[in-house]
């Protein structure tokens, strides 16, 4: 077993099946050289697992580790309906149900903290199935109790689009989150049914007055799988000190993303970014939200990282760079895997 097993708040792997037919299910099960994550680099790095993500892609828009947005000039992608959107979720959610059984007991789809402490402990590579985006679901919310059944324990409303429910961010730099409405009618049924259910809200991509409408709404932990702190780079997808303090109260959690344009002081798209700028973040985070409130939410599959953490089998990089600025093994283990335990826990219950 990995002395630190990571758990991670988000990748979009599920994307790299739907848009690519001549990946396999059994390509996942053994090493890929392409992509960021495949079980055996995961086994290399001690990445145990995550949040995968159910991502619908505007049919005009190209966003990808290749491919990605010049944050100085914002970029809002048009709204997508539950029409549209369902057929594409059924699809990526089926893939993952058949890696699932293709892997004979490697990979396990957990929807309880039992399940998932479970598989840390025995070495089962945890997958979370999470929304990002409400897109498939429709104001009525019937198709939010067909997902849950089916598993889906994570849902972030948006992404940085408009959905019936709410508003997401543009991708601007340097630009406030502050930049547009807060949660519809329905997007406030949502929250409720969410709490009630306890599906975990994702506050990643949601615009900071969609932000607060939810901090007022639920009774959860407040959670963004996948954002950084806004004060070292003032990206539309990163939160302000205000919205830390407000996690913190709630006893939520912030996952660190790896995307360089999230992390880098100038929003750029370098891959040449070094870990200490990553450190950076975290000893802000960490400051800011307390030591057990903190993990990592890579973005891998979806995002271009810093070449040192450029796959889940160089993981290890991020945790020695954390080692030599002080972090101890307690730490360690809270940011790698317990935070996430912990937090999943007050949400879904056991």
């Amino acid at each position: 077993m990995a002395e630190y097993p990571i758990i991670d708040g988000h990748n979009d792997t599920l994307l790299r099946f739907y848009k690519n037919d001549d990946i396999s299910y059994a390509d996942f099960l053994g090493e890929m050289d392409s992509g960021h994550i495949d079980l055996a680099r995961a086994r290399r790095g001690g990445f145990a697992g995550g949040f995968f993500a159910v991502f619908i892609p505007n049919p005009s828009l190209d966003i990808s580790p290749t491919s990605l947005p010049d944050l100085r000039e914002p970029l809002m992608p048009d709204m997508l309906d539950a029409e549209y959107s369902q057929p594409i979720a059924l699809r990526l959610m089926a893939d993952l149900f058949r890696l699932e059984a293709e892997s004979e007991g490697q990979v396990k789809v957990v929807r309880s903290a039992d399940e998932l402490q479970h598989c840390v402990d025995n070495e089962i590579f945890a997958a979370i199935l999470h929304f990002e985006g409400a897109e498939a679901i429709d104001e009525e919310l019937n198709g939010l109790e067909v997902f849950y059944q089916a598993g889906m324990r994570s849902l972030g409303i948006v992404w940085s689009r408009e959905t019936a429910f709410a508003t997401g961010v543009p991708f601007a730099f340097p630009a406030s989150p502050d930049t547009g409405p807060g949660l519809t009618d329905a997007g406030k049924r949502l929250v409720k049914r969410c709490n009630e259910l306890g599906i975990m809200i994702d506050l990643s991509h949601m615009n900071e007055k969609g932000f607060w409408d939810v901090a007022e709404l639920s009774d959860a932990p407040l959670v963004a799988t996948h954002s950084n702190v806004h004060a070292l780079c003032p990206v539309t997808r990163n939160l302000t000190d205000k919205q830390l303090d407000a996690i913190k109260a709630s006893d939520g959690m912030v996952g660190l993303n790896f995307a360089t344009g999230f992390l880098r002081e100038d929003g750029g798209w370098d891959s040449d970014t070094p870990l200490e700028v990553m450190v950076r973040h975290i000893d802000y985070l960490v400051e800011r939200l307390g030591e057990t409130r903190v993990g990592f939410g890579s973005d891998y599959d979806g995002a271009r990282v810093p070449d040192a953490v450029g796959d889940v089998s160089k993981l290890p990089n991020l945790i020695a760079a954390l080692q030599d600025a002080g972090y101890n093994d307690d730490l360690l283990r809270k940011l790698s895997h317990q935070n996430w335990i912990r937090v999943l826990r007050q949400t879904w219950g056991g």
